[in-house]
């Protein structure tokens, strides 16, 4: 049973964009964290309560994610120039190939995703492995909202409120041995609940893998996160839990995780074993690096429209430079892209 330790990061740097997003996949961003106050604030949400954020959807939530909601460290965010993501939006426009490949098959197709029973898999280099319950798992961590920028490879972008804790947290309490460089994430494998998985999109060997390396995942920006909006994750974005890493693209935040391994050497992830020259293991949103089919220097920020595209500057490290950048002091990104 993981033992409890207090949770020690307070969340600094956040945004977030209330508009919606629907539109294609190939667009451009840019926003400026001037104007960003963040504050604790007490913890006030019962899950019979109004949500704090409008048109949000009611939900299923299990018993203990009720529990956690009375004892969340929720913020209070002023921003300049953007706005939280209308969860219509956020929730309705989704790359998650295991319910199809179009934005809006996860919606139409995760309903079948079953997220009770859950449990996570701890193993690898670590003192202390194990399966756990999801609720054996989430319970020794206090639950702070992060309002964080979401940048797609796809060039378009959202702000998203999130629900979760750091993975520093987690790594302290199963204890990586010194061989352990990096972190993997793997996705459920369930044909039967993911329709995706039995489609003829062949180009992916399924299960969905991901990894960071081992400082990345101690960054207090790195959470794994198990509610958006006041709620618990719907299916499509990933329930019951999801990692979050808000400097990346987006692929690289790995869906309904059922593995999280320290190894050793440098895990092959899903996109980098499909196209290598497209989809590299760091994944940092970099707008001097351009896709092979198109510009990084910009990002559709959504909800956007014909009239309205919203087009913005992509920030390096998606803004967050200030808290990552020194984990790539020396590295050249645009090797390592």
């Amino acid at each position: 049973m993981l033992i409890k330790i207090p949770s020690t990061s307070d969340c600094k740097e956040s945004d977030v964009t209330p508009e919606s997003i629907y539109l294609s996949r190939r667009a451009l961003l840019g926003s400026s964290l001037a104007g960003l106050a963040v504050s604790a604030m007490p913890g006030w949400a019962q899950a019979d309560e109004a949500s704090r954020y409008a048109d949000v959807e009611a939900g299923a939530a299990p018993a203990w994610f009720k529990d956690k909601l009375s004892s969340t460290k929720w913020q209070a965010v002023t921003v300049k120039d953007e706005a939280i993501t209308p969860f219509k939006d956020a929730t309705h426009y989704n790359n998650f190939y295991e319910f199809g490949t179009d934005k809006g098959d996860p919606a139409q197709n995760a309903g079948s995703l079953k997220t009770e029973p859950w449990s996570v898999v701890i193993d690898g280099e670590v003192a202390k492995p194990g399966r756990y319950a999801l609720e054996d798992f989430i319970k020794p961590y206090q639950l702070e909202e992060r309002i964080y920028r979401l940048r797609c490879v796809e060039a378009w972008s959202m702000v998203i409120p999130w629900l979760g804790f750091p993975i520093s947290e987690l790594l302290k309490q199963v204890e990586p041995t010194a061989n352990a460089k990096y972190i993997r994430f793997e996705t459920l494998q369930d044909p039967k609940t993911m329709p995706g998985q039995r489609s003829g999109f062949a180009l992916i060997d399924w299960p969905y893998v991901e990894g960071l390396r081992l400082d990345e995942a101690m960054n207090p920006l790195a959470i794994l996160a198990v509610g958006m909006y006041g709620r618990e994750l719907p299916n499509q974005n990933g329930a019951p839990l999801r990692l979050v890493v808000p400097w990346k693209y987006g692929f690289k935040s790995v869906k309904s995780i059922v593995r999280i391994s320290l190894t050793s050497e440098q895990p092959k992830t899903t996109w980098q074993s499909i196209a290598a020259s497209e989809y590299g293991f760091y994944a940092n949103v970099n707008p001097t690096v351009d896709h092979p089919r198109w510009t990084q220097a910009h990002e559709r920020r959504l909800p956007s429209g014909l009239f309205s595209p919203n087009i913005r500057q992509t920030e390096m490290f998606n803004g967050y430079g200030e808290q990552v950048a020194s984990l790539y002091t020396g590295l050249d990104l645009r090797k390592n892209y």
